[in-house]
């Protein structure tokens, strides 16, 4: 309120100060007439300078007329300077009565005056009441400043004070030990859900007496002893506990995996032990390692001596080799150079098929081969060996190397009676197709561990292929000795069908190119090549041994194409053994159809291939005297042609045990058969032999085309 009341009288002390000051500026600042009515004013002009310019002149005098009393006096046409001294007497009397006015208003000017002096003394009060304002507000920042540093300091206060607390709180809780949890543990049976939960408690207590004990906070020796009873009694009934578990593994007819799947439900307990008593932890371990080492030992045992019952009784000896005669076994169902249905044993839904019961193959008078004996042992081994890692894994905590320290502990004794077995058999082993096939059951064994992610076989596994992988390779390098070393002259009759040791060759070959092709070896195909080599040279020298040229090689194509009939029903056609016998059933096959066709078209042939060298050379004319020899090839071809072909089929369908085979040989033999007679035309249809008559009797070689397929046999 006394701010507006003092700018109020602030704004009329300014007025009165502007009226009363324009007032007295007229009266002193009187301007002549001249001045009031706007004149062209030559004083201001300097007409003797040279820089006088007329074009100013006009622009001075050009905005004098512009001037609206100027305009107006000009257009009434009045005596400027009579309208002058009007203007002069007009403003006399104004100021006259502005005077008059002013002293009339004296009174006021003097009141205004006094009002502005009152203006004043109020402001400068209100200066002073506004400096007080100024200097309490100074005071009352100083004050909430010190307010402010009190209330940070009270808060840091109250923060400690809370982390104080919530450390004595858990102290306190971690000290008290609840009545609970002390009936639970000593009566409650450790099977229940509630002495499990108090027992991770106990172990937090513990852990937490320790912490303290460390720190030496002498509240910790107030619940020591209680927490060291309580610890003795819990580890005292998990002992109890898990030592019964583990006998109960030792009853007959026990299943062990089910307590050992229960007892993975109480992994703490060990857990408990290992952390508060490592000696009970330790007898635990070691009564567990003994207990189940006794028994894999004795079911492996046990389970290995009952499959050998239900083997063959008719096994390969030293003298079932690939060279030697001998002839194999028919209750076995199955030879050493055949595969037959043994390569099943490697298919994925036998591989890991149910094991083999012995005693119900027993009944049954059922026998089964080695590898499938030797299939069944490791896949019960592979499958509880993966099951005892992963247990020991979880059970008793422990990873990487003393997991597998604690397999070898208990699964060492079997492992090693499963290799002096397998040594045992390999050392007395000729059957080189089982022990080719249990290296691969192990290769295949090997993966599936690998992909289970356990690594506690994998030692096993390479020791059973280092005692495999040179017992297979010896056998192998003796069957390829007993051919080399086989004399043909001492094998009897000669027969031009398949020898025998050429179909155990083939069925030998295409039974491990089969197998060996999931996981190939450079080593077995080295010693494949190297028996392939031999049995090359063995036919070669059998067929030697017969007298005609066209029995060798009868001989020869007979035991090339069973070779090759074998070989592609397992191996890639692509194979280098089917590639190779493909070459040479070529070459033979070939070289027997210009065998056959020489008894009978012999100097056709010989005539036409002396003409075609002539006729190369451009000396056809050395045979024009040969007129005779014309004529009786063409009338003897024509005559004879029909019977000799005859002849000759039924001669190759005699001579080859594959029909197909001799068919194709057949048809071979016929179509070279016209590519002779079309070069017997060609030869005579040339100047030299134009003339000759008996070019008439030709046959027409479309009309034989014909014919000769009517002797092509049909199967």
């Amino acid at each position: 309120m006394a701010e507006a009341v003092v700018s109020g009288a602030r704004s009329d002390v300014i007025s009165g100060e502007s009226s009363t000051t324009n007032a007295m500026a007229y009266l002193q600042d009187e301007k002549p007439d001249s001045d009031l009515v706007p004149a062209l004013n030559l004083g201001d002009l300097d007409l003797t300078t040279d820089e006088f310019i007329l074009d100013e002149v006009d622009i001075h005098i050009q905005a004098n007329l512009e001037d609206d009393l100027v305009k107006e006096a000009l257009k009434t046409g009045v005596d400027l300077r009579q309208y002058s001294k009007q203007v002069e007497a007009e403003l006399q009397r104004i100021e006259q009565a502005s005077i008059k006015d002013y002293i009339k208003e004296s009174q006021n000017i003097a009141s205004l005056h006094n009002q502005i002096t009152a203006c004043d003394s109020i402001l400068e009060r209100m200066e002073e009441m506004l400096s007080g304002f100024q200097s309490d507000l100074s005071s009352i920042s100083s004050e909430i400043q010190t307010l402010q540093q009190q209330s940070v300091s009270m808060n840091m206060r109250l923060k400690n004070r809370q982390a104080v607390r919530s450390q004595l709180s858990q102290l306190v809780d971690e000290l008290v030990v609840p009545g609970a949890m002390i009936s639970v543990i000593l009566d409650s049976p450790v099977t229940e859900q509630e002495f499990m939960e108090q027992l991770h408690e106990l172990n937090n207590k513990i852990n937490f007496a320790k912490e303290l004990s460390f720190r030496e906070t002498l509240a910790c020796s107030d619940i020591q002893d209680i927490v060291d009873r309580l610890k003795i009694k819990a580890v005292t009934k998990i002992r109890e506990f898990i030592l019964q578990k583990i006998y109960s593994f030792r009853k007959p007819m026990t299943n062990y995996q089910i307590p050992q799947n229960n007892l993975l439900k109480y992994r703490f307990f060990y857990q408990f032990l290992l952390a508060n008593e490592r000696s009970v932890a330790k007898e635990i371990r070691d009564e567990y390692v003994d207990t189940m080492s006794k028994i894999y030992y004795s079911y492996f045992k046990s389970y290995s001596s009952r499959l050998l019952k239900v083997q063959y009784e008719d096994v390969a000896d030293k003298d079932d080799l690939m060279g030697f005669f001998s002839k194999p076994s028919l209750k076995s169902r199955n030879t050493i150079f055949t595969l037959g249905q043994r390569g099943a044993v490697l298919s994925p839904a036998e591989l890991e098929g149910p094991i083999l019961i012995p005693h119900t193959a027993q009944r049954g008078d059922v026998r089964y081969p080695y590898e499938t004996l030797f299939r069944s042992q490791h896949f019960a081994l592979l499958d509880n060996g993966c099951r005892e890692y992963l247990f020991l894994s979880d059970f008793f905590m422990v990873a990487g190397n003393s997991a597998l320290d604690l397999f070898n502990c208990i699964m060492g004794k079997t492992l090693g009676m499963f290799l002096k077995n397998i040594s045992t058999y390999a050392s007395d082993c000729y059957d080189s197709i089982a022990v080719f096939l249990c290296i691969h059951i192990i290769l295949r064994f090997k993966t599936i561990t690998a992909k289970r992610n356990i690594p506690a076989m994998d030692k096993y596994w390479e020791a059973v292929l280092e005692l495999l992988w040179p017992r297979f390779e010896l056998i192998l390098e003796m069957n390829i000795q007993s051919i080399r070393n086989t004399d043909p002259q001492k094998l009897g009759v000669l027969d031009t069908r398949p020898h025998y040791i050429t179909r155990r060759y083939a069925e030998f070959s295409s039974a491990i190119v089969s197998i060996n092709q999931t996981f190939p070896n450079e080593r077995t195909h080295a010693l494949l090549a190297q028996l392939q080599v031999e049995v090359e040279n063995f036919v070669l020298k059998m067929a030697a041994e017969f007298p005609s040229r066209k029995d060798q090689l009868i001989f020869l194509i007979n035991n090339y194409d069973m070779l090759l009939s074998v070989l592609m029903e397992r191996a890639a056609d692509d194979s280098k053994e089917v590639e190779g016998f493909q070459q040479l059933l070529l070459a033979r096959t070939q070289e027997f159809i210009e065998e056959i066709l020489s008894p009978p078209f012999g100097g056709m042939i010989a005539f036409v291939k002396e003409s075609e060298a002539l006729m190369e050379r451009g000396q056809l004319d050395r045979l024009k005297n040969d007129e005779a020899r014309i004529t009786q090839l063409v009338r003897g071809f024509s005559s004879t042609w029909k019977q000799s072909v005859e002849a000759m089929s039924q001669d190759v369908m005699r001579s080859f045990t594959n029909f197909k085979n001799g068919t194709s040989i057949i048809q071979g033999a016929l179509t070279q058969l016209i590519q002779y007679y079309h070069g017997f035309h060609k030869v005579l249809s040339q100047p030299t032999f134009r003339s000759l008559a008996v070019r008439s009797e030709l046959i027409n070689l479309h009309h034989l085309m014909v014919e000769v397929k009517k002797h092509k046999p049909n199967f």
